[in-house]
């Protein structure tokens, strides 16, 4: 990912907090000499040896996961708060841009079988449960709703390397930047609010 200098973030606890916030991400590889993309959660945690790792699954049906035993080389996108902003913002001439971050994942994936798939789908089941009323827990599902899993394949991906971008208009002075964040307030849509919420976390 092409990403300028002042634009890069090399922060490792930071980009973590945003891939557990940010999780629902893009999954791409290659299969049959094609590039393919699916849309899935896929969970940042940590291995048994202590390294980050990314977990998650696809439907059998999905032709992608035919790939993973060909050509372990995957890459996952995920993407976080972005905006247009006007240049008419500004208080001197200059060019439309757009404000947004983003972290690419590369690394090696390989397939997860027997009680791992089902240690999976409680993990991620447990994750997005713990706020709901009545939580679903996968121990307490009927062993004929569990036969679903056998439609599934189960991964983890060892990640090899990370690239983040954060483009908040650092490259903007101080009263320009406060101009950007009160116009992106006026816009008032779900991502102009949230990048401008983005933009107050580290004022200039």
């Amino acid at each position: 990912m092409y990403t300028p200098e002042i634009y890069k973030n090399e922060n490792q606890e930071e980009i973590k907090k945003f891939l557990q916030e940010n999780s629902f991400g893009i999954l791409i590889n290659q299969s049959n000499g094609k590039l393919c993309a699916t849309h899935i959660p896929l969970e940042l945690e940590i291995n048994k040896e202590g390294e980050d790792i990314l977990y998650g699954h696809i439907s059998k049906e999905n032709p992608q996961w035919k790939g993973f035993t060909d050509n372990d080389q995957i890459l996952a996108v995920f993407s976080g708060p972005h905006s247009y902003i006007s240049s008419s913002w500004y208080d001197h001439e200059n060019v439309p841009t757009w404000n947004y971050i983003a972290v690419h994942v590369y690394g090696k994936i390989k397939i997860i079988e027997g009680e791992g798939v089902i240690e999976s789908l409680k993990k991620l089941v447990d994750k997005y449960e713990q706020n709901s009323e009545n939580p679903i827990r996968i121990e307490d599902l009927s062993q004929k709703t569990m036969l679903q899993s056998r439609g599934i394949v189960a991964f983890e991906i060892e990640i090899t390397e990370i690239q983040a971008t954060r483009k908040m208009s650092q490259n903007r002075d101080a009263k320009n930047y406060q101009t950007i964040i009160t116009a992106l307030e006026k816009t008032n849509t779900d991502q102009s609010i949230a990048t401008a919420k983005e933009m107050k976390k580290c004022p200039i």
